[in-house]
């Protein structure tokens, strides 16, 4: 089922801006586009046909239209010719892939320039001397177990049905190259300190050399620093504009060190927890309660699934819930390519950045069983949770410090959230002070959903099948529902299939508003004086089987009318109190 973006694709200009905008250089050569590809247990001679680089194997997108199983391997093969001018003596070429769904080895003209593991993070290896005349032929090698492995998998399933989506495999965020210094910046560290107003940077780098840092708004430096690479430094920041979702503005920043020269930008905010003015305790943006009225994001695409097919449809969905009058998307179970976050912290729109989900099958009376009953078990009970293995543990804890280091510079992301609905869940209470020992600048949801092991900052509420009421018992943690609604409409000539999922089902736009509207009249707004801080309805459009969208899965249609969708937003967020100031 293609989209407007997907039907306006060429192959040849495949997402081609730059992947990385808070770490730009003017060294950038796209990769993405035709390559060949092969299903087989060797590396062939003859390739099977040419797929569209970053879409997966599976996807409408590619022109493949093929699962990778398991048991095979999957080869993606073309060769880079490095531009006249493009490297420079005494510089390195490096080769980066956004992320490779699972496992991959990568040669250059047969030799190895190396190898990695997890489906959502960023990587890259230094092909400078791997190339021949500047010439490499580039042979990517891929195993995906997905969910019959124990590593980061997502929402995905080899027999997909209901909640859980067709698998998809290789390469599937942008491929490109870029040429830098022998010593250069690898990555910067940007920490806004809004109480002191001062932004603090560590520019990390392949030596402890001199950096020079200038701070700009409105194209105006404003401020500056002389530092060295590896130490963090504190640059003042008179008269600051803070970032929110009514103002989302950002300052730019330049850090030079030798001949290397990068750009990036901070928004100045805090995040934090603190009592209303009735003694309530409230998610606190700029140090004053704000409502975070969210919707459920997972990121799929019904022509590209993981794969957005062009930056303008990554846009166009932040773009259209802040438009609805949300202040924040959740993105469930995914990490988006980097300009994903961009989008969100130019635009501005909160994130609660979920974890990806691993660990070996699932349990029908962990995952299932709770949301029509009050059972709530102990993580610790390892075996329960699909988690026995301490090795696998051991694989999220990485991947889940590797994936806050990635996002951490992300003005956007409010929230971590390590779990949900217990889907490979294991010692949350645990995981939850290694969050925040890790961050803490940011607010944490340890176990979205059902199984609350009384840690993190949130008390994280799911309500599907019943009415939503304010637990009696009280805690000092901030109330939140991190999912509920989930209310179905089929529009016909937008729907995935023949199925349908969901937990509510309507028959017409006109009772599913006046469903959606009750709701809320009803049941939401009614608890956010007592205490209720944010919401999270389920969800952003329509995912296959899935027809509890607010936007079809191709993104043509709004379900409700977007004036009803407003209003109803405006009243939970009006509930807690005027927007923080920018000053």
């Amino acid at each position: 089922m293609p989209t407007k973006w997907g039907k306006a694709l060429d192959p040849d200009t495949v997402l081609p801006e730059y992947p990385r905008p808070q770490l730009v250089r003017d060294s950038y050569l796209n990769l993405n586009g035709r390559w060949e590809y092969a299903f087989a247990d060797e590396e062939p001679a003859e390739y099977d046909g040419e797929i569209i680089v970053p879409f997966s194997p599976e996807s409408e997108l590619s022109g493949v239209g093929r699962q990778l199983r398991p048991d095979e391997t999957l080869w993606y093969r073309r060769t880079v010719q490095i531009p006249d001018g493009f490297h420079q003596q005494d510089h390195r070429v490096l080769l980066h892939f956004g992320a490779v769904d699972q496992t991959c080895r990568v040669t250059v003209n047969g030799r190895e320039a190396g190898r990695h593991e997890g489906g959502y993070l960023p990587f890259s290896f230094d092909i400078t001397d791997l190339l021949e005349d500047g010439t490499g032929t580039l042979v990517v090698e891929v195993q995906d177990p997905s969910d019959t492995g124990d590593r980061g998998w997502g929402k995905q399933k080899l027999k997909r049905g209901g909640i859980w989506y067709t698998a998809q495999s290789g390469i599937w965020q942008t491929v490109w190259i870029e040429c830098v210094p022998e010593v250069h910046v690898e990555r910067l560290t940007l920490v806004p300190h809004l109480d002191e107003e001062c932004v603090e940077v560590t520019v990390h780098a392949t030596s402890n050399a001199p950096a020079r840092i200038d701070v700009r708004a409105n194209n105006e430096v404003i401020a500056h620093a002389e530092t060295t690479a590896n130490e963090p430094t504190r640059i003042p920041i008179a008269d600051v504009r803070r970032w929110s979702p009514e103002d989302p503005f950002l300052y730019d920043i330049t850090v030079e060190l030798g001949g290397d020269r990068i750009e990036s930008y901070v928004g100045m905010r805090s995040f934090g927890i603190g009592p209303d003015e009735n003694g309530a305790p409230r998610l606190l943006l700029n140090g004053r309660p704000y409502f975070h009225a969210g919707v459920l994001d997972q990121g799929y695409w019904s022509d590209g699934m993981y794969t957005a097919p062009s930056d303008e449809a990554l846009v166009h969905d932040i773009a259209t819930m802040k438009r609805l009058g949300f202040t924040m998307l959740r993105k469930h179970i995914k990490v988006e390519p980097s300009r994903w976050y961009y989008h969100c912290d130019r635009l501005g729109i909160l994130v609660w950045q979920d974890m990806v989900n691993g660990g070996g099958p699932y349990r029908p009376e962990v995952i299932t069983a709770p949301a029509v009953s009050p059972l709530r078990l102990d993580d610790t009970k390892h075996k329960r949770f699909g988690r026995a293995d301490a090795a696998s543990r051991e694989r999220f804890r990485e991947e889940m410090r590797d994936t806050i280091e990635h996002l951490r510079n992300v003005v956007s992301i409010a929230v971590w959230v390590p779990f949900n609905e217990g889907w490979g869940q294991f010692d949350a209470a645990d995981i939850a002070g290694e969050v925040k020992r890790l961050d803490p600048t940011r607010t944490v949801d340890h176990a979205s959903g059902w199984h609350d092991q009384k840690a993190g900052d949130l008390r994280s509420l799911h309500v599907y099948f019943r009415s939503f009421r304010v637990p009696r018992r009280r805690d000092p943690r901030v109330l939140v529902l991190s999912e509920y609604g989930g209310y179905n409409l089929r529009i016909d000539g937008h729907a995935f299939n023949d199925k349908d999922f969901g937990y509510k089902r309507y028959d017409s736009p006109g009772r599913l508003g006046a469903a959606f509207a009750r709701l809320h009249a009803r049941q939401i707004v009614p608890a956010i004086p007592r205490g209720l801080s944010a919401t999270v309805y389920t969800q952003l459009s329509d995912v296959e089987d899935e027809l509890n969208g607010l936007l079809t899965y191709d993104r043509e249609v709004c379900k409700l009318p977007e004036g009803l969708v407003r209003a109803v937003n405006a009243r939970l967020t009006s509930a807690v109190g005027p927007p923080p100031p920018t000053r």
